[in-house]
C-alpha cells in the first residue's frame, strides 16, 4: 500500500480518571453509529483524562454531542498517516517536516499486524497550511 496522508478533524474531552470512562463514552459512539478512525487517552495530572476522538464522519459525532448533552472541544485537525510498515517510513515523514522547519507537537502510531501502519501527527495550527505543503496534502 501507499503512503496515504489526509488531514482529519478530532475531538476532545475531559473526563474524571476513573473506571469505565472511556466506556461510558466509546459506547454512547457506538451507539449512534459514529466510526472512529482513531481514539487516545491522555492523563491530564492524577484526576482528569483526556479523550480524543477522531470521528469518519465529523457532523455525525457532531449530533451524537448535541443530543446527548456531551461538552467536546474541537473540531480540530490533525494529519493520518498510513502506509506499509517499513523501516523508515516515519522517518521519511519527519524528515519532511523537518525539513520544512515545522515541529510535531504529537503523535501517535501503531502497526497493524498485517505489514500496514496508522500513524496521527499533530502540528500547531499556525504550522497546519505548511505542514500540508511538505506533506503534500
Amino acid at each position: 500500500m501507499p503512503l496515504t496522508i489526509r488531514g482529519v478533524e478530532y475531538f476532545t474531552i475531559m473526563v474524571r480518571d476513573r473506571p469505565g470512562e472511556a466506556y461510558a463514552l466509546l459506547s454512547r459512539v457506538a451507539a449512534a453509529e459514529v466510526n472512529l478512525l482513531a481514539f487516545d487517552a491522555i492523563p491530564l495530572g492524577p484526576d482528569h483524562t483526556q479523550l480524543v476522538l477522531y470521528p469518519e464522519d465529523v457532523d455525525r459525532l457532531a449530533e451524537v454531542a448535541e443530543k446527548g448533552g456531551l461538552v467536546f472541544q474541537g473540531p480540530t485537525r490533525a494529519f493520518l498517516i498510513e502506509g506499509d510498515d517499513r523501516l523508515g517510513a516515519l522517518a521519511d515523514v519527519h524528515s519532511s517536516l523537518s525539513d520544512a522547519h515545522i515541529n510535531v507537537y504529537r503523535s501517535s502510531g501503531v502497526t497493524d499486524g498485517r505489514g500496514g501502519f496508522r500513524y496521527i501527527l499533530h502540528v500547531k495550527p499556525e504550522d497546519w497550511a505548511a505542514a500540508s505543503a511538505a506533506l503534500g496534502v
